[in-house]
């Protein structure tokens, strides 16, 4: 069987429609198409029916479906199994979304290495869309990202609770917002608190997707957002960015989400390791806050003076 038929097929299931399916896997619609005519004719089953509504999977579809991510897991392990690099007895994928690579992901590289000293460890660093279909797809067993998404046989846990402060160049940045602030994405959910707490600001002139990446925009350009505290406490540090006085902290919990057939010693040893780092991490976001609401103290008696 094609292997390449397999993924499409799963990967038409997590995006819910043919047409985002072929963005994802970068053919024309077309192509995913006649590739589920394959799949369906080597099976002989119809595997999806189509309406006005979307897609849906057939009776027969919804079995191949944990046939298909088996098929997957198998050959990815045996290419991990033949890839693992000479003097060593097994190798680790692990995944982190970019703004959690500074803090906590390589942290968490560093320790596995040395406590892990016969595995051999590929890591990856991308958005969590693209590191959730690689878990899916099996070529990564571990990963920690912002707002993961519920797929058979991954588990998932809070690892970090993080907060969403408001930071600024200017130092007395207003709360209630203005022309200088970009809106950063952090998730359906960030924007949804952030609508009903800032109810009466209109929507902001400039937008950006990826936060880490915004940092420098902030700085440069004399501008404001939210980050996580952790993100952004080297711009603190330095006197770059400073906390906004009286804004509201948005929860930002972080997760990590593994393989549930992955090797059961392996993934619990790195994820013992994994809560060794977040706790360190919590530790350092709770002084970052605590210095915070002391430079808001200084900056609402200067406003009051």
């Amino acid at each position: 069987m094609d292997l390449q038929l397999v993924r499409t097929f799963l990967e038409i299931i997590s995006a819910g429609s043919f047409v985002e399916a072929a963005t994802r896997v970068n053919v024309t619609q077309s192509a995913v198409s006649l590739r589920v005519k394959r799949l369906e004719d080597e099976l002989g089953q119809t595997l999806f029916t189509r309406s006005k509504s979307g897609i849906e999977l057939t009776p027969a579809g919804e079995k191949f479906e944990r046939f298909a991510r088996s098929l997957l897991k198998v050959w990815e392990e045996a290419k991990y199994q033949i890839a693992v690099p000479a003097d060593y007895s097994t190798i680790l994928s692990i995944g982190c979304q970019h703004s959690l690579w500074p803090k906590l992901g390589g942290r968490w590289l560093r320790l596995l290495e040395r406590q892990l000293p016969d595995t051999a460890f590929k890591a990856e660093v991308g958005m969590p869309e693209r590191l959730l279909r690689m878990m899916v797809q099996g070529t990564t067993d571990i990963a920690i990202m912002y707002t993961p998404q519920a797929r058979p046989g991954l588990r998932v846990e809070e690892i970090v609770k993080e907060e969403l402060i408001l930071v600024a160049a200017d130092p007395y940045y207003p709360a209630r917002l203005d022309d200088r602030y970009v809106f950063v994405d952090w998730g359906d959910e960030f924007a949804a608190m952030h609508a009903i707490h800032f109810i009466d600001f209109d929507l902001p002139r400039t937008s950006l997707a990826i936060g880490p990446l915004a940092i420098n925009f902030i700085v440069d350009q004399g501008r404001a957002g939210y980050f996580p505290a952790r993100l952004v406490k080297p711009q603190i540090d330095a006197g770059l960015l400073h906390a906004v006085a009286g804004a509201p902290v948005f929860p930002f919990p972080a997760y990590v989400i593994w393989n549930s057939e992955r090797d059961r010693q392996l993934i619990d040893t790195a994820l013992a390791a994994l809560r060794t780092v977040a706790g360190i991490v919590d530790d350092e976001q709770g002084g970052i806050l605590d210095d915070a609401v002391i430079n808001l103290d200084s900056v609402g008696a200067k406003l009051q003076s």
